[in-house]
């Protein structure tokens, strides 16, 4: 399994739709995290976008699974990148 930074950037104004879509989201990023696939993730510039740590065979594996998020089906993101991480000092135990 190789590690991946993704970054998420909000649609322009999408807080009012996020605050309605965010349960599901939080939900699915725990059913992530509760099978160890996402290690890490969190808010970012003061909630403009987030920024997630996860495991997965390929890039393309990691979109199809973030895919899923209700942030995503509902057009919330208005931008991802997926880049595989080498992690050189420190670690995720």
């Amino acid at each position: 399994m190789a590690t991946f930074a993704v970054t998420y950037t909000y649609a322009e104004n999408s807080g009012a739709d996020r605050d309605n879509h965010r349960p599901a989201h939080k939900d699915f990023l725990a059913g992530l995290h509760e099978s160890g696939r996402l290690r890490v993730s969190g808010p970012v510039d003061g909630g403009s976008g987030a920024l997630l740590v996860i495991e997965g065979g390929s890039a393309q594996e990691i979109a199809a699974v973030l895919d899923a998020d209700p942030f995503r089906t509902a057009g919330l993101i208005g931008a991802r990148t997926i880049h595989e991480w080498s992690i050189v000092f420190g670690g995720l135990a």
